[in-house]
């Protein structure tokens, strides 16, 4: 039975009780106004008449409730049913079924609906096979990987590892999966070292030192966010990090390899050169007599060159101490102007050279530092050198100190051509020339400088416009 029928079925039934409530109603009162009052038949004609309109009234009212409780019921069931259904299939039940098979209008829904579903439960089959295949076509990638890689969500649960991370870490599989990496590092020291630098990020990146099968090896971590879009949003969220591995043992090694042939190959041309050095000491002394003017000039020329070479094997022994984490500092209490006297002494002849004034700023009164220094003063020196080779002649060069509460700042500025933007991070990389630049030199004193200050806890920063010049400043904490 449909709606309709339900309604006009309902509607009938209270149209019939009520004109059948009034007909007998109607012919009582016929019945009652045609007998005469006084007759003996008036009082139980009156109330048969009034306990049939009660019996008639009565079963109104019974058939009028109870239509009013059946009509919107049979109409609110299927209703509910359908929302029902509705929402099982929004909570993933595709086997929900639907029965309405007594109402016309919402049979068709039901038909409609439980096709759906059993599409639905289809796709879900099909794409939870796909799922599986494409989890398990993963986990293959994942485990042939050389390097070690780990998978977290935002729990810092482990979602997948490979064979080569479970090895380093010394794990088994079936204990990490869907765990909490945070509570396995609490007895994993190389572990909880990858959660700390994931949680705070140390900005000098150094290599992992691993001992595994026996060997020692070298990794160098990478951390990488996964983020998504989901759809209708428009900025990702985090779903997870990826932490990965990559093994540097044989770049280490290389590397270490080329440290000990530069040191024996500085140490072994020291000898030859200062040899040369004393050769030409003893021709300047002219102690076998004098010489010409086309000699006096290869002499100098030849002077100059060795001292080249010398510097640059110097600066070569000073990087291999650094990169052998061999550098030794003998700190003692020292006044930055004698650091800065130092350095003008040792750049007054290159000074004169290029008719280049030095100008020293120092106030009265500066805290002294802390340093080695030697290296500082090595530092410093280099700095100003530079400063006179890339200025112009007859130039200025500033070299001073100041002092802002527990920071004391020596700085060294030149009125040159300045650095383009581009490099200045670059140019303290070893090996490092600024394009385009046609003073000689190794590549090796700005990165060696920053090795020595940053040794000292210290800072070496540049401050260069082009076609203004550029400013060094170093910078110690004496708080």
């Amino acid at each position: 039975m449909n709606i309709k029928t339900k309604l006009l079925f309902g509607i009938g039934m209270l149209a019939g009780m009520i004109i059948l409530l009034v007909t007998l109603s109607v012919v009582n009162l016929q019945i009652l106004t045609a007998t005469d009052p006084d007759s003996p038949t008036a009082g139980p004609g009156l109330q048969r008449a009034l306990i049939w309109i009660s019996i008639v009234g009565g079963f109104c009212v019974l058939v009028g409730l109870g239509l009013l409780i059946w009509l919107p019921k049979s109409i609110e069931r299927p209703i509910k049913e359908l929302t029902n259904g509705i929402m099982e299939i929004a909570n993933r039940n595709y086997e929900k079924r639907l029965n309405l098979k007594g109402n016309e209008e919402f049979n068709d829904v039901a038909e409609s609906f439980n096709r759906m579903a059993e599409r639905l439960a289809e796709y879900r089959s099909s794409t939870l096979a796909d799922i599986l295949s494409t989890k398990k076509y993963l986990e293959a990638i994942v485990n042939s990987i050389n390097e070690p890689i780990i998978g977290l969500n935002t729990n810092r649960e482990i979602l997948f590892i490979n064979d080569e991370a479970l090895g380093i870490l010394n794990l088994k599989r079936e204990n990490v999966i869907r765990q909490s990496a945070e509570e396995l590092a609490l007895k994993n020291d190389l572990l909880r070292r990858l959660i700390r630098e994931l949680v705070s990020p140390d900005e000098k990146k150094e290599p992992l030192k691993i001992y595994a099968d026996n060997k020692e090896s070298y990794f160098q971590v990478r951390y990488i966010p996964i983020r998504y879009v989901e759809t209708g949003e428009s900025s990702a969220k985090s779903i997870g990090d990826v932490i990965l591995l990559k093994n540097i043992t044989e770049f280490k090694e290389l590397d270490s390899a080329k440290t000990t042939f530069i040191s024996t190959i500085s140490h072994e041309l020291k000898t030859p050169i200062s040899a040369i050095m004393m050769s030409l000491q003893l021709l300047e002394d002219k102690r076998i007599g004098n010489l010409n003017e086309e000699q006096e000039q290869l002499s100098r020329s030849i002077k100059e060159n060795s001292e080249r070479l010398l510097n640059i094997t110097g600066e070569l022994l000073n990087m291999t101490q650094v990169e052998a984490g061999k550098l030794q500092l003998m700190p003692k209490i020292t006044k930055p102007i004698e650091l800065i006297n130092y350095a003008i002494n040792a750049n007054r002849v290159q000074a004169e050279k290029f008719g280049c004034q030095i100008e020293v700023e120092y106030p009265e009164k500066i805290s002294k530092l802390f340093v080695d220094s030697e290296k500082i003063a090595w530092v410093i020196t280099n700095l100003l050198s530079n400063a006179i080779r890339y200025s112009k002649e007859n130039s200025r060069v500033i070299i001073g100190a100041k002092q802002e509460n527990n920071i004391v700042e020596i700085y060294v500025q030149d009125f040159g051509k300045g650095i383009d933007p581009r490099y200045h991070k670059s140019i303290f990389d070893r090996y490092f020339r600024v394009p385009g630049t046609k003073v000689q030199g190794s590549g090796l004193g700005l990165s060696i400088s920053k090795d020595f200050v940053e040794a000292h806890n210290g800072t070496l920063t540049v401050e260069s416009e082009l076609g203004k010049g550029s400013k060094f400043i170093i910078r110690f904490n004496v708080g």
